[in-house]
């Protein structure tokens, strides 16, 4: 989406910016303009509007003399006329160096530079970047309460003491209108105007139409030779609301309708759907009672089932609850995002058939002086686990539901809207743990006593406590899934293992292997079922095919379905039967009939609302693969503003520090097209050195943790960084997208069909381009806390 075409509405605003009331005058501004354009309106007006730390320095690109001009402690270097361009530019930002005043003025230099070389703007060719990558909004869905069509009609508009001047309209929605008139139609803007609806008068007898309806002018602009009046309905009571209504319904096959909110929010959607499945985070919904948070729900997903599964103790109870208690669950939301208490680490031990957790926070580990000996034991066990927390306030203000079509009911049934209510904030629990760099950690062993780390034991959960909803589209089976325990041997060819079911079904089953073992996948595999055949009478339970679809883990948890060839398969109907007697007893994991769908749906679009990361998309294309789209929230997130630098329009990033030196192609695509949909998302680390020039932009080097060798050369970097700017780590995330999911954006193609079908042809065709996704994650404070020396130089004793 663009707003080229907006270009005199955003000047006209711009000496309004720094007002009190610019608000409600943005308001009447733009009040006929669709809820997607005046949000990428108000994302523009704030960047120009936003402090810039940028030094505009024309020393060595002028033929001018240059003088020293100071403002706000910034001392920038610049010929007369680019100081007669900053002159300008401060007052429309109230006195503020702004990222507005630095682009006038340079713009401005440019032009100047290009008529003395004889050279029109036009003319400049750029180099076409590969890297520059346009954003989709996700997690903002776009709903208009009215719809507004391309409507034109006669109309004469007349106000007192003024000659009667005729038109057409050129929209209309019950409340505005968009109307085309002479340029010579000497209207006083600041005064209403009566406007006939000519062809309405001579259908519909009512009062209003025939003397006219008063409306407020909000904006004129010339165009073609042509007065554009933006107007906002002032007068006329019901019955003129239900004629304009009637109309609007009676023509909108024959006539335009508006339908640009509803393809934005398709659009957003749309790619929301390639992402989510992949998603590795666990989002957390946190209720409060009697000013105690507790966690009351948690959101399931295909790609976050590995930090479900690491939480569950031998009984299959989840110890997440002891793992952010109460306290824990205080300090975070207290400490607005503070890194010392969302930074917890993790293990488990093994004694007497028992699984015991033993956890801390950053902050709990600084205070008890127990850093060294918890990392450095910790990093040593198989279960050691690094996690990051995301908290977000929920705005119970905005709307929970998706209602993106006109008409809509804007909210789901009273008891959904009850239940997403009672949520005070959101969590993202994000697995940070890296294999790579567990001997990094180790390095913080200090061989002290390791009885000195029981004060961080947890103590037990004995029953569940968080409720479980599963994303929609995440359920990849035609059936439920039941949470039960059973030992199973599992063989192919010469190859033997034995595990335990962590859940069945009556087709499937997910088993946790004692040891793990390379099998092929996918292919068949033989399973047992031994403590189950003493129960199956004439069954047989030994030597059944089932297909292993997929393995996670290093192999230690397979994905298998069963075989169902011409003859009955023993495995499912003995399994379809013990689910069938004991349906009460078994705890149900996945949402099969529906039931919970509707709040699974509000659950997934709170935690939207604020994206932990910057989600990318790749699609194919003629000849290989590109990276189509980052996806951005609706509010501004460190890494998308760092890559917005080099690019001067609206939702465009430039990514060429990050993607070049083939890096896109060696490192994202070539791995996503190796990939399978089935298969989780595995990950890169990049090191960021950023450093602030003396003209005030921010050159940004990029550099793969891989490529820059061992732990001696990786901390030199970081220390580098630092002194000369500073430093930041990132994790890039990659995996292969499934087939697009249609469905769920089925009601919106078929409106935009019915309105601009090559607008819907076109969403579909780029959503089936999309083969892979992936996420932007900082993990800076997790990657310095790899290194003691650099804890220690930043903190001394």
């Amino acid at each position: 989406m663009s707003l080229d075409n907006h270009s005199a509405l955003i000047e006209q605003l711009k000496p309004l910016l720094m007002e009190p009331d610019f608000q409600d005058i943005f308001e009447q501004l733009t009040v006929d303009e669709s809820n997607s354009t005046r949000f990428l309106l108000k994302m523009e007006l704030n960047r120009i509007s936003s402090q810039c730390t940028r030094i505009i320095d024309l020393r060595d690109k002028t033929e001018l003399p240059c003088e020293e001009v100071v403002i706000a402690n910034q001392r920038h270097f610049l010929d007369e006329p680019a100081k007669e361009s900053l002159i300008n530019a401060l007052p429309l930002y109230r006195n503020k160096y702004t990222l507005g005043v630095y682009e006038q003025v340079v713009k401005a230099h440019k032009l100047r530079r290009l008529k003395l070389r004889n050279i029109e703007p036009e003319e400049i060719v750029s180099e076409e970047n590969p890297y520059l990558v346009p954003a989709v909004v996700l997690g903002s869905y776009f709903n208009r309460c009215e719809e507004r069509m391309n409507y034109s009609i006669r109309i004469a508009v007349t106000q007192p003491g003024i000659p009667e001047a005729n038109g057409v309209t050129l929209d209309l929605s019950v409340g505005g209108a968009r109307i085309k008139l002479p340029l010579k139609h000497h209207l006083d803007q600041d005064k209403p105007i009566k406007l006939k609806l000519l062809e309405l008068s001579e259908e519909f007898f009512v009062d209003d139409l025939q003397h006219g309806v008063d409306y407020q002018i909000v904006d004129i602009q010339n165009k073609d030779g042509n007065a554009i009046l933006r107007l906002k309905r002032l007068g006329g009571g019901e019955t003129l609301d239900k004629v304009i209504s009637k109309v609007i319904r009676s023509f909108k096959f024959r006539y335009k309708v508006d339908v640009n909110d509803v393809i934005v929010t398709a659009t957003g959607l749309g790619y929301e759907r390639q992402y989510l499945p992949l998603l590795t985070h666990l989002p957390l919904y946190i209720s409060v009672k009697d000013d105690i948070p507790h966690i009351a729900y948690e959101l399931l997903g295909r790609g976050n089932q590995p930090i479900q599964h690491y939480f569950q103790d031998e009984n299959e109870i989840s110890q997440l609850p002891n793992f952010l208690n109460n306290r824990r669950l205080t300090q975070i939301l207290k400490s607005d995002n503070d890194i010392d208490h969302c930074l917890l680490f993790s293990f488990t031990h093994h004694a007497q058939g028992k699984l015991h957790f033993y956890s801390a926070s950053l902050a709990e580990l600084k205070v008890t002086k127990n850093l060294h000996l918890f990392l450095g034991f910790a990093s040593t066990k198989a279960s050691w686990r690094v996690f990051k927390i995301v908290a977000q306030t929920i705005d119970h203000s905005k709307n929970y539901k998706t209602s993106t079509l006109p008409g809509d009911d804007a909210r789901y049934s009273a008891l959904t809207e009850q239940q997403l209510a009672q949520f005070s904030h959101t969590l993202q629990l994000i697995d940070l743990t890296n294999e790579n760099a567990r001997k990094d950690y180790q390095g913080w062993f200090n061989k002290a006593d390791v009885n000195g780390l029981k004060i961080f034991a947890q103590a037990k959960v004995k029953k569940h406590s968080i409720k479980k909803v599963s994303m929609p589209f995440s359920e990849r089976r035609n059936e439920a899934r039941f949470a039960f325990k059973t030992l199973v041997t599992i063989q192919q060819g010469d190859k033997k293992a034995t595990g335990v079911t962590h859940d069945i079904s009556s087709r499937g089953l997910q088993l946790i292997l004692e040891e793990s073992v390379e099998f092929t996948e996918p292919a068949q595999v033989m399973l047992s079922f031994p403590r189950l055949q003493a129960a199956s009478g004439k069954a047989n339970l030994t030597h059944l095919p089932y297909q292993l679809i997929r393995s996670r883990m290093n192999g230690q948890t397979l994905h298998l379905s069963a075989l169902i060839g011409h003859t009955p398969h023993d495995g499912v109907e003995f399994l379809n039967k013990l689910i069938a007697h004991n349906k009460q007893k078994l705890e149900q994991l996945s949402d099969n009939e529906g039931q919970l769908k509707e709040l699974a749906d509000g659950l997934k679009n709170l935690f939207m609302r604020q994206l932990p990361g910057v989600p990318y998309f790749i699609e194919k294309t003629v000849k290989s693969a590109q990276m189509a789209y980052i996806g951005i929230g609706t509010t501004t997130d460190e890494i998308s503003h760092l890559f917005a630098q080099d690019s001067d329009q609206v939702l465009q990033y430039n990514l060429r520090p990050l993607l070049d030196n083939n890096v896109l192609k060696q490192q994202i695509i070539d791995p996503i097209k190796s990939m399978k949909p089935s298969h989780d998302m595995d990950f890169f680390e990049v090191f960021i050195q950023l450093t602030r020039q003396a003209r005030g932009s921010v050159q940004i080097k990029c550099v793969l943790k891989s490529e820059l060798g061992g732990k001696d050369n990786q901390i030199q970097f970081i220390q580098q960084s630092k002194k000369v700017g500073r430093f930041m780590a990132l994790r890039v995330y990659r995996g292969a997208t499934d087939k697009p999911d249609m469905s769920y954006i089925r009601r919106e193609l078929e409106y935009i069909h019915i309105h601009a079908n090559h607008r819907a042809k076109q969403l579909e065709e780029q959503l089936w381009k999309v083969i892979g996704s992936g996420e932007l994650l900082d993990i800076t404070a997790e990657v310095e806390m790899r290194y003691p020396s650099l804890l220690t130089v930043d903190n001394p004793k």
